[in-house]
C-alpha cells in the first residue's frame, strides 16, 4: 500500500473554509445581542463621546459629550451606531461601544431637588441634588424613583427623587 504525503499547500483551501466557519459562527451571537427594540435607554460608558451628524467616522462632529452616565434614549441602530437623543433633544450618532443599557438619569428643573430616605415627601431629607447632576436610576414606584449619585466604584449618595424631576426614568 502506497501512503500518500500531504502536502501544506493542499491544506490550505480547507484551512480558510474552517477558519471562515469559524469567523462566521462566533459573528452569530454578536449579532443576535444586538436585537433592543428602539426606541430604549442608554448611558454613556466613557468620558469623552463624539456626536456626529451620521452613522460613520467620517461624518462631521456637532457634539462631544464629557460626562460618563449620562443618560440618551437610542432611537435608531444601524450597524455598529446608534441614533440617540440627548436630555436637551438633540439627536445625532454614537458609536455603539460607547453606550451601556445599565439605567442613569439626570435632574431636571430649576432648583434643586430633595433626595430622602424613603420615596416620601415628609420622609428625612438626605441630600439636596441640583439640577444637571446625573445618577444611576433604580426602581420606580408611586411617583418615585431610586437614585445614586457618584461612581460605581466609590461612594454612593443615595435616596428617593421624585420621578417628574429626572430626565430618564419610565418609557422612553
Amino acid at each position: 500500500m502506497k501512503l500518500r504525503r500531504i502536502r501544506p499547500a493542499s491544506l490550505l483551501p480547507a484551512a480558510l473554509l474552517a477558519a471562515f466557519s469559524l469567523a462566521l459562527a462566533s459573528a452569530v451571537p454578536a449579532m443576535a445581542q444586538d436585537t433592543d427594540e428602539v426606541p430604549y435607554w442608554a448611558s454613556l460608558t466613557t468620558d469623552k463621546a463624539n456626536m456626529r451628524v451620521g452613522p460613520g467616522g467620517s461624518y462631521q462632529i456637532v457634539w462631544v459629550y464629557q460626562r460618563k452616565g449620562l443618560p440618551l434614549k437610542v432611537v435608531r441602530r444601524l450597524s455598529g451606531w446608534r441614533l440617540v437623543e440627548d436630555p436637551d433633544g438633540t439627536r445625532g450618532w454614537l458609536v455603539s461601544r460607547f453606550l451601556s443599557r445599565e439605567r442613569s438619569a439626570i435632574v431636571t428643573g430649576d432648583d434643586n431637588v430633595m433626595m430622602r430616605a424613603r420615596p416620601d415627601e415628609g420622609s428625612q431629607l438626605l441630600w439636596q441634588v441640583e439640577p444637571g447632576v446625573t445618577g444611576w436610576l433604580g426602581d420606580c414606584a408611586q411617583g418615585w424613583c431610586r437614585f445614586a449619585v457618584g461612581e460605581r466604584e466609590g461612594p454612593l449618595r443615595e435616596g428617593w427623587v421624585p420621578q417628574d424631576r429626572l430626565w430618564g426614568p419610565g418609557e422612553p
